[in-house]
């Protein structure tokens, strides 16, 4: 029986979870491929650590280069993240010929065209299912699925520690600091959480998504981009009141001329399925011109969700090569350089919550303010009474209207005496 041989750079959770997979199912494997899949190297940073699987102790080295020069080799999967040397890694082995499968949103955000150009040159395979959604087959779904169709725009829940504090604040009334201090004590968050929660993580999923979506080459650094700090437990009762949930949403658009991509909290109204992904769950919802709506959803992060995704790129790649097709994953997978939609050209809906005094004339200069500007009041909203000058919250909803109408309007709203600190601002999607 034929060998595929594997070096595995990373085995951490993931790439523990792609060792045990690998073990437990290897029968059926060599059922599918009529071949044998053997890991024949794993790099590590420390050989003595403890892990989720056994390995050999053989296999393993801390020398990144001894996997990727590795004679015979026939796939490299890459799930230690991060940029260095990732990318030197696997630019390294597509170079030689030799297929890749990663994990890694980042760096496929930052230097994924090279790198598919790269592996187009040299007849290889770049698979990368695993880098958005986990376990979900997002990924499998734009490039094969949908072929046949224009993906015209998507909305995600890309982020599982996002939508669990998101969850936590709405369900439990916590704050944001409670609700990411149990993320990170249940293990959904980082020590560090700047990546997840200030919306980067979700908007480099976004670029890996526009390339299948729409075929567009994007800088991820010019994705407007926000994160979840500044929703407080007011703001999710408030959705609430109005028929709504508070997601993290990753959103793209195809305007023909242009692509809007975008990255931030939103309403989403409570009866629609997106609203009701909760907790570490994840969740992509499309548009397609001839299908219509279509919904995936699963667990988004974790050991053996993102090694389902991993293995099964290790199988595409594998029966490719074995097949003498090698480099078909990418083939169709053409990219160009879109411009991106300017943010102050968004049209959408809004939500808008201002800390005001309680005075009389309030009310009528800011819907006097918004009106100046286009901007039409759906639903207004005083929460509250005080006599001794703290805020009260105005909280409103408005029809459609353009964001640079809404911030030259919020501006000068904020320029009033009466106006006691900054509006918060939510957008209101209809995924």
């Amino acid at each position: 029986m034929r060998t595929v041989r594997v070096g595995l750079l990373g085995c951490g959770i993931v790439g523990g979870g792609v060792v045990e997979l690998l073990k437990q199912h290897r029968a059926d494997f060599e059922a599918r491929l009529g071949a044998t899949i053997e890991i024949a190297k794993v790099a590590v940073r420390k050989e003595d650590k403890e892990r989720i699987t056994t390995i050999d102790p053989a296999l393993l080295t801390t020398d990144v280069n001894e996997v990727v020069q590795m004679e015979g080799l026939d796939v490299l999967v890459e799930v230690m993240g991060g940029l260095h040397p990732a990318y030197e890694c696997i630019k390294a082995a597509l170079e030689r010929g030799v297929s890749v499968v990663t994990a890694n949103k980042m760096l496929l955000a930052e230097r994924g065209p090279e790198l598919l150009e790269i592996a187009r040159a040299k007849s290889a395979d770049l698979a990368f299912e695993a880098a958005v959604g986990g376990g979900i087959p997002v990924i499998r779904v734009f490039r094969d699925s949908l072929a046949s169709d224009h993906v015209e725009k998507l909305a995600g829940i890309v982020n599982g520690t996002c939508n669990f504090v998101l969850t936590r604040m709405r369900d439990d009334g916590a704050s944001f600091a409670e609700a990411l201090a149990d993320a990170q004590a249940r293990g959904y968050a980082e020590a560090d959480p700047t990546l997840d929660v200030d919306g980067h993580d979700a908007a480099h999923k976004l670029v890996v998504l526009a390339m299948l979506a729409f075929g567009a080459e994007v800088d991820h650094a010019h994705v407007p981009t926000e994160g979840i700090r500044g929703l407080e437990p007011i703001d999710h009762a408030f959705a609430a009141r109005f028929g709504y949930a508070i997601k993290h949403l990753a959103i793209g658009r195809d305007r023909g001329d242009e692509i809007e991509l975008r990255v931030h909290p939103a309403l989403v109204r409570r009866e629609t399925p997106l609203a009701n992904v909760s907790g570490v769950l994840n969740a992509v919802a499309l548009e397609g011109r001839a299908l219509g709506p279509l919904l995936l959803s699963g667990r988004g992060a974790g050991a053996f969700p993102t090694a389902v995704s991993v293995v099964a790129d290790i199988l595409d790649v594998a029966q490719g090569r074995l097949s003498g097709h090698q480099g078909s994953l990418v083939r169709g997978i053409r990219l160009a350089k879109r411009p991106l939609a300017s943010m102050d050209s968004v049209r959408t809906r809004y939500y808008l919550r201002f800390p005001v005094r309680d005075e009389p004339g309030v009310l009528s200069t800011l819907t006097g303010k918004l009106g100046e500007r286009g901007v039409s009041i759906e639903q207004m909203v005083q929460d509250g009474h005080s006599d001794d000058g703290k805020p009260v919250q105005v909280v409103l909803t408005t029809h459609e209207a353009v964001e640079k109408n809404i911030r030259e309007a919020l501006a000068a709203i904020e320029s009033q005496s009466f106006s006691l600190g900054k509006t918060q601002v939510l957008r209101i999607e209809q995924p």
